[in-house]
């Protein structure tokens, strides 16, 4: 016994003694740009809010809250989450000693043609036996897969984080446009109904001799493409609807309104230099982990060409008679060591580090390209709110301007100073420039949230918060 607990006491202590081969990770030096090409003087705390909430909309509030309910993307994420966090504790069970209880019972008959030990030619073997295994982790072997898995566990609920990011702004942005587009069908419709009456008033004068038919076909013609637009915005629609409707997890179907686009206020905007986007972009912190996860990988690889060494006991009871099964003399035991050395394997392992290192530097460029990629993300977000605020307000200009030509083209042609076809290019102008008054509404409005979504922030986790949850409990992986 005493041979035991030295044997045991020697496991343990070259565990405890253990070297770890392979690289240990450090995150890669990162050349970030001092600050944006456009300046922000927002406060940073902004980033933290459920942005969403500022458009004062009630409807797309209810829609966001919805999605992160019910989103099937979501929910497989979710599940990936769990899927590896039972990888990890099944990989990190290989640290620890393995303990098995068996128990078995036989009645056998041995041949007559060979030595008997037992009279008659038949016996029974009862055995009751606690087993145990242990693998010396001397090389780390076992700490790098547990690594690995740890890190692709943390990389699985950033991919969460990343999903959350996307499907929030995506359901805003959806928003805004189909409020857009239900503007411009208003547009439309009402349009079609003002040129519906002068293309009737037209036709009389036509056909009372007061004005020639080219001037009542002009009408007719103008009055025909604007209820022409009607459908297709219809469709339009109908089909962002749709969008939105599957981004809520449930079948296409009418989505609620709130606040009309014209009565949206604008959010504030999300600051923070370029540095502070590696913690608060869960894309960014997934590619991060990614890479630790392939780091540890080399590890596992290079631990190959070092012996496996491991421990085996039985303590158990054995016997002929079911009785006496506990009696002293039916103890058992037997405790070995064994040692397993490659030494020649054709490449093999050489091969498994090589791909390794491979994969890990893979993963390094797909983690600078995720960085990169952030920072532009950012930039033309900027870009785009500072243009599109531009587009917004000299269209809005536009739109005055063409309401005043409009109306002077009438009042021309009521006094027989013009033709009609001055007064229906203007009409037709005028359309134009309030359809796309609306749509740089949109585009400006949606620059908010794709700024937020570039950026990042606390209000990833917040919106994470409202995700239901699976078995996993990561907060508590070590």
């Amino acid at each position: 016994m005493h041979n035991v607990r030295g044997l045991v006491a020697l496991a343990f202590g070259l565990a405890l003694s253990a070297c770890t081969v392979g690289p240990d990770y450090h995150r890669p030096d990162i050349d970030v740009p001092p600050a944006w090409r456009l300046g922000m003087t927002e406060a940073e705390a902004i980033s933290n809010v459920a942005w969403w909430d500022q458009f004062q909309d009630a409807a797309l509030s209810d829609l966001v809250r919805t999605a992160l309910a019910n989103n099937k993307d979501l929910k497989i994420a979710t599940a990936n989450i769990d899927e590896a966090f039972a990888q990890y504790g099944i990989t990190r069970s290989a640290q620890f000693p393995q303990i098995s209880l068996g128990a078995s019972a036989a009645r056998e008959r041995v041949s007559k043609n060979i030595q008997q030990q037992q009279p008659g030619g038949t016996f029974n073997d009862f055995a009751l036996n606690l087993s145990a295994s242990f693998e010396l982790d001397i090389w780390g072997k076992l700490r790098r897969a547990t690594e690995s898995a740890r890190a692709t566990l943390l990389a699985s609920e950033q991919g969460r984080g990343a999903v959350v990011l996307t499907i929030v702004t995506t359901v805003a942005d959806g928003y805004i446009q189909l409020r857009g587009l239900d503007r411009q069908l208003e547009i439309a419709q009402r349009t079609s109904q003002t040129l519906a009456e002068v293309a009737r008033l037209q036709r009389i004068r036509f056909q009372g001799g007061a004005i020639p038919e080219s001037d009542y076909r002009q009408a007719e013609s103008q009055y025909r493409d604007a209820v022409a637009r009607v459908p297709e915005l219809e469709r339009e629609i109908a089909r962002q609807e749709n969008f939105l409707s599957v981004l809520l997890g449930r079948n296409p179907g009418p989505i609620a309104r709130g606040r009309d686009i014209d009565h949206l206020p604008f959010p504030a905007v999300p600051a923070g230099l370029p540095a502070s986007l590696l913690e608060r972009r869960p894309d960014i912190r997934q590619a991060e982990q990614q890479l630790v996860a392939a780091n540890a990988n080399i590890g596992v690889a290079k631990a190959a060409y070092f012996p496996d060494i491991s421990l085996t006991g039985l303590l158990g009871l054995q016997s002929g008679q079911l009785s006496s099964l506990f009696s002293g003399p039916a103890g058992a035991w037997s405790f070995g060591a064994a040692l397993l050395q490659p030494i020649f394997d054709g490449g093999r392992i050489a091969g498994q580090v090589a791909a390794t290192e491979a994969q890990q530097r893979e993963a390094l460029y797909n983690y600078e390209r995720s960085i990169i990629s952030g920072f532009r993300d950012v930039e033309d977000a900027l870009v785009d709110r500072a243009k599109y605020e531009q587009v917004r307000s000299e269209q809005a200009r536009n739109v005055d301007e063409l309401q005043r030509f409009r109306d002077l083209a009438e009042l021309r042609y009521r006094e027989g100073a013009t033709i009609y076809l001055e007064v229906a290019n203007a009409e037709q102008s005028l359309l134009n420039a309030e359809l796309a008054l609306v749509t740089a509404q949109s585009q400006y409005f949606q620059t908010y949230a794709n700024l937020y979504k570039a950026m990042g922030g606390g209000w990833v986790e917040d919106a994470e918060a409202l995700v239901p949850t699976g078995v996993a409990d990561v907060k508590n992986v070590k």
